[in-house]
Formats: C-alpha cells, structure tokens, sequence
C-alpha cells in the first residue's frame, strides 16, 4: 500500500508542478507579490496531495517564537518537505538556494522573480560576501529568510557541518536568529521513492541572542536544532496525517 500510495503521489506532484511553472510564466508580467502568493497555492497543492495520497499530515510547533518582520530562519533539511512548508508559514519568505536550482527554466525564471537568494556553494568568501549583501536587501524590507545550514539534506540521525553563512547574515544585520528542527526525514526521506504515512512535526525554537560571538553562535544554533531533531526522533511517530495549529493561515 505504502508504494502504491508513494507512486500516485510522485504521479501527479511532478505534472503538477510542471503546470505550475508554465501556468506561472504569466505573473512574470506582474509584480513579484503575485508570484509569492500563487506560489503559496503551489505549496498548499502539494501539501493536499501529500496527505491524501501518504496520509502524511503537518503540526508546526513554536510559531509564537517567529518574530515579528525581519528574521533569519535556520532549519534542518531533511526533505523536499522542508523547501515547501515556509511557504506556508511566514509571508513572502526568501530562500538561500543552490545556484543550480535556478538554472532549470520556468522554474528558475518564477525563483529569481520571488526574490530568493542563490548562492554558488563552492564559491568561497567572494559567495559568503554575496549571500551578505543579497540578503541585507531582503532584511531591508522586512521579509523572513530561510537557510539551511547544513546546505544539503541529510538523512535521518546525520549530522553535517553548518555553514558559517547563516550567522552571517544575521550579524550583518542584527535580526533574530530562529533555529528550527524537524522530523520530516521519518515520512519524506532524501532521494527515497517511499514516503511512510504519519505527521510530519516542525519545531520553531526560540531565538538566538543577537549578540553572541559567530563562533559561539554557530556552536549554539547546531547544538539546540541537532538536540530538538534527537527529542523529535525519540518520540512516537504520530499514526494519521492531520494539518493542525492553523497551518494554512496567514502569518
């Protein structure tokens, strides 16, 4: 059952989002509000199909640690899940992305236009300055930004070395950094064809003070993500999939 379920869902998310990025190319014409807010119908699309073809469901904890205008958002990344679930949480958020990410066409036509920030990982300091100063602009107008800072997803129970950029581009700016954990890993696996029925739990934790050292601030955004990631993993997997606390409502 759990591959048939898996199947269908990999049958019609792949159609779907290609329609969705033809569809999309219209708004181009428009401004980038536009696309933000058909891109948030593109997320709430996915998250239907999720759970009413794997009975995978969402519960996001912790949303009254999610400050008020400009934030940096540091979340472990376990699945696709987690590159479409902000969408859904904060308004018009900006991801750090992949350069590569943006290179498909339509697709990486509707990203640049949303405002998201790509940045070449093998790029070194001159990358680092660049994800620094794309993002003050973001900061600027009081969007959130979303970073990973493993910069790839990793599998369940692996733990990756976090990249210096993140507390960057807080510091620049001296904006809340919120640490997030998640068990999405358990249902919606890298790279893997089955997702396992269940409800997904994403934990938005308080935010890091604003002025500790970057050494020290790196030390204490991965020791509080890796030791929420450890509690969500020890606890039982919720059996049926439910969006619950809201999820679809504006932030």
């Amino acid at each position: 059952m759990t591959f048939l379920r898996s199947m269908l869902f990999n049958l019609l998310f792949l159609p779907f989002t290609a329609l969705a990025c033809i569809v999309g190319q219209v708004l181009l014409l428009g401004p980038p509000v536009r696309i933000q807010a058909y891109a948030r119908g593109w997320a709430r699309g996915v998250l239907w199909l999720l759970r009413t073809t794997c009975g995978i469901g969402v519960r996001i904890e912790g949303r009254e640690h999610l400050p008020y205008g400009a934030a940096v958002i540091a979340s472990k990344h376990q699945s696709t899940f987690d590159a479409i679930i902000w969408l859904l949480v904060v308004d018009c958020p900006a991801y750090v992305l992949k350069q590569e990410l943006i290179r498909p066409p339509l697709w990486g036509t509707l990203v640049q236009r949303c405002g998201h920030i790509a940045v070449e990982r093998k790029g070194g300091v001159a990358a680092l300055r660049g994800l620094v100063r794309a993002s003050q602009a973001v900061l600027a107008a009081q969007r959130k930004i979303v970073i990973f800072p493993e910069g790839t997803r990793t599998e369940p129970g692996q733990r990756a070395r976090y990249h210096p950029g993140v507390a960057a581009i807080a510091e620049a700016r001296r904006v809340p950094l919120v640490p997030v954990a998640t068990d999405s890993g358990r249902f919606w696996r890298r790279r893997a064809f089955h997702k396992q029925p269940g409800t997904i739990t994403v934990s938005i934790l308080p935010p890091l003070p604003a002025n500790l050292p970057r050494a020290a601030l790196m030390e204490r955004l991965q020791a509080v993500i890796e030791a929420e990631t450890a509690r969500l993993y020890d606890s039982p997997a919720s059996g049926s999939g439910h969006e619950r606390g809201g999820l679809f409502r504006g932030q």
